[in-house]
């Protein structure tokens, strides 16, 4: 290999490791879940299917404070992917009521655009106030 195409390498992948360190990266859902818990909420979520595919997916978010169901609770659940320039691609986001169905569990129905990582928030809301939320990342197929 001569010293010029090493060079070159040498630079896209100190590149490479730039663009990686300087993304955002969401904290993993334990890591939400337990700061929620330290406020008495605790918030999951399930899909069917599960993994997450495109189109539309049945979501499932179980909102609990202090160890008991919360029940009067505005749920939603947000899905954000980020811009992808490189393939002339905008931000998509998509946002999914979840109604009541009883013991503090909360579902509705969500579309997904594309396979792909997707950021996912799911909030809980009393009175117009947020009372609790988590994020996690799910990667649709």
């Amino acid at each position: 290999m001569t010293t010029r195409v090493r060079g070159v390498m040498v630079a896209v992948m100190a590149g490479v490791i730039a663009a990686i360190a300087g993304c955002g990266q969401p904290q993993p859902a334990s890591q939400n879940a337990a700061e929620g818990a330290a406020r008495g909420f605790v918030i999951t979520l399930r899909t069917d299917p599960d993994p997450v595919r495109t189109g539309e997916n049945t979501l499932e978010a179980t909102v609990v404070q202090d160890g008991k169901p919360v029940t009067d609770a505005t749920v939603s659940a947000e899905f954000f992917m980020a811009a992808m320039p490189a393939m002339n691609m905008p931000e998509m986001r998509t946002t999914a009521d979840l109604a009541h169905e009883g013991n503090g569990t909360y579902r509705g129905k969500g579309q997904v655009a594309m396979a792909g990582a997707w950021d996912v928030t799911v909030k809980a809301l009393r009175g117009g106030q947020e009372i609790g939320r988590t994020k996690t990342t799910v990667m649709a197929k």
